[in-house]
């Protein structure tokens, strides 16, 4: 029924489209990449940073599959340098990171080792360790839950106890689940998440999860070095209150940051990883400590040192992770592999004296 001025009657039914009203409502509570957000997580500014990224992320899929035509071969040149340190697209990510490191010409050479790995006999004790292991990895992610379908338990266990098999003088330590974890949610195959594994236990990462675990602690003993140079009021600091590096950056080198820093900004720094090699992991820790200096220097005692190097790996300076990325490549300065080699070299040596 029409009114005389054209307009419908109040009492027709009214159509209503409900609009989600705030961003908590817009923006899914579990991310892209399975994890649930936490209660505290700020859905408003997620979502202002998100309409800026989204933007960037599209252009970088044009240009990356330009740059690919199909190919599956990754080039090393100044050109693809910059390409990776500008992120690579998710869809991209497994053939990059396989070609770029190495891993993807170990499969091919290899075929059908990862299936006898896993028909292999088994040592109870690497079974045991990586089963008590597995239900504690990324409690929080939606598709390790026994009740997704599929649970990616099961590739977890799978890529562990290949590696395990593979490496028998590492076997398996806390952290590998992690790494093998990240890899597995973005490779989606387990074959693929075990070469890559391969490449940064293997090569990339030398002597991290060994016994000793000599490359690791020597890494962090050169975290310290280049802070002593780049940063040495914060050097200062920690001679003062006595903290070893160990005890403020162990989880970021065992874990490469996974858990440290936000799901994105992880998966940015392991682009340049699988294309750059460790290097990039001082980078990542010396912005960290420079950016926020000042914040680090507030410390009274140990504890309080610990809780601010906690600190700052949360807050937007870490989740804009295209800002981040720009600015590891700006305030660290130069760092050239010569100068990781050569402090690498002299703390070993004075770590291996010192057990001795």
């Amino acid at each position: 029924m029409e009114q005389r001025n054209g307009t419908r009657s109040s009492n027709q039914p009214q159509l209503r489209i409900n609009v989600p009203s705030s961003a908590r409502e817009r923006v899914d509570s579990v991310d892209p990449y399975g994890f649930q957000r936490s209660d505290d997580f700020d859905y408003e500014s997620y979502e202002e940073l998100m309409s800026e990224y989204l933007a960037v992320l599209t252009r970088r899929s044009i240009k990356w599959s330009k740059l690919l035509q199909g190919k599956r071969r990754v080039d090393r040149n100044l050109k693809v340098k910059r390409y990776v340190r500008k992120g690579v697209p998710n869809e991209h990510r497994p053939l990059v990171w396989m070609v770029s490191s190495g891993a993807q010409e170990r499969m091919e050479r290899n075929p059908g080792y990862y299936r006898s790995l896993l028909d292999a006999q088994h040592d109870p004790k690497l079974l045991e360790s990586i089963r008590t292991d597995l239900h504690r990895t990324f409690p929080d992610n939606v598709n390790f839950r026994r009740s997704a379908d599929p649970c990616l338990q099961a590739a977890l266990y799978n890529v562990l106890v290949a590696y395990g098999q593979h490496n028998k003088a590492v076997g398996y330590c806390q952290g590998m689940n992690f790494i093998a974890g990240y890899l597995i949610i973005i490779s989606k195959d387990e074959e693929t998440s075990f070469w890559l594994m391969e490449a940064l236990l293997g090569r990339i990462l030398p002597d991290y999860y060994s016994p000793a675990m000599l490359g690791l602690k020597a890494d962090q003993e050169v975290l310290g070095e280049l802070v002593r140079a780049r940063v040495p009021a914060v050097w200062r600091l920690m001679q003062d209150h006595g903290v070893m590096w160990s005890l403020v950056v162990s989880r970021w080198f065992i874990c490469l940051f996974i858990d440290v820093l936000p799901v994105e900004t992880v998966l940015r720094i392991w682009d340049c990883l699988f294309y750059e090699g460790s290097k990039i992991l001082f980078r990542v820790a010396l912005t960290l400590i420079r950016h926020h200096q000042d914040v680090i220097l507030q410390a009274q005692n140990m504890p309080d040192v610990c809780e601010r190097f906690k600190r700052i790996t949360r807050g937007a300076f870490v989740e804009d992770c295209h800002a981040f990325m720009q600015a590891i490549f700006l305030e660290p300065g130069s760092l050239s592999k010569a100068t990781v080699s050569k402090l690498r070299e002299s703390c070993r040596a004075r770590i291996v004296a010192g057990e001795s």
